[in-house]
């Protein structure tokens, strides 16, 4: 492999980690993806749900094309595995819709305390 460290990072932790460290990389993207699907779930905003589903999917596609080449299943494309292949604008723009996505996480929290705050003050008369 001429460029090991870019788009096929994977077949190197694959070599260095073996199975482990390659199930271990794709828990953790899978739990990004998880959990970026909660926060899309619990978002009453439908922009929010929809940007939520959307970085989630970002994550997801790249993921699976990544490996897809890795493992010959489908051509190369030069799309970088998430978080962990070489690539300056890629993990920038990564950790840029990571940030967006807690964003949208912080204003799900925030709404969800306030309603339990006015609901212990009696200002709500429904209860979720």
């Amino acid at each position: 492999m001429p460029e090991p460290h870019t788009d096929f990072i994977i077949a190197v932790i694959g070599e260095e980690l073996g199975l482990f460290g390659i199930l271990f990389v794709v828990f953790c993207l899978a739990f990004l993806v998880l959990k970026g699907l909660v926060i899309a779930i619990r978002c009453k905003d439908v922009f929010g749900s929809l940007l939520a589903i959307g970085i989630s999917a970002l994550i997801a596609i790249q993921t699976f094309v990544n490996l897809g080449a890795a493992t010959g299943l489908i051509p190369v494309t030069g799309v970088t595995l998430p978080f962990v292949s070489y690539g300056g604008s890629s993990l920038v723009i990564m950790m840029f819709t990571i940030g967006v996505l807690i964003n949208i996480s912080a204003f799900v929290n925030m709404k969800r305390s306030n309603l339990v705050k006015q609901g212990e003050r009696g200002y709500v008369t429904e209860t979720h």
